[in-house]
């Protein structure tokens, strides 16, 4: 225990002063898509979670969280074990894609 004290303390204080290795601020998947709501290129996810979530739900599925993939949305399931991929057209809202089926 005699030892953990120092090391510890050495390793918070080397932390403390160390900057960042990158101190830009970063462009959000969330801005990118506040950005393109706002401009009209995309449909809001909320939108488009209505459409597919019920669908997988009926289907058993868990419904895990969104990523916004450049111009699709890829929508995460759980089922039976099984990560499902649901793709989504940010724009249009279609269907564009599935794995894990």
């Amino acid at each position: 225990m005699r030892l953990f004290v120092p090391l510890l303390a050495a390793a918070l204080g080397a932390t403390a002063i160390m900057p960042s290795a990158d101190a830009r601020p970063r462009d959000r998947e969330q801005d990118e898509v506040w950005r393109g709501t706002m401009q009209g290129n995309i449909m809001p996810l909320r939108v488009i979670e209505a459409r597919i979530v019920p669908r997988m739900r009926a289907r058993g599925a868990s419904y895990l969280g969104p990523e916004l993939h450049g111009d699709y949305y890829r929508l995460k399931f759980m089922a039976q074990g099984q990560v499902l991929w649901v793709d989504v057209d940010a724009r249009t809202g279609q269907v564009v894609g599935k794995s894990g089926f």
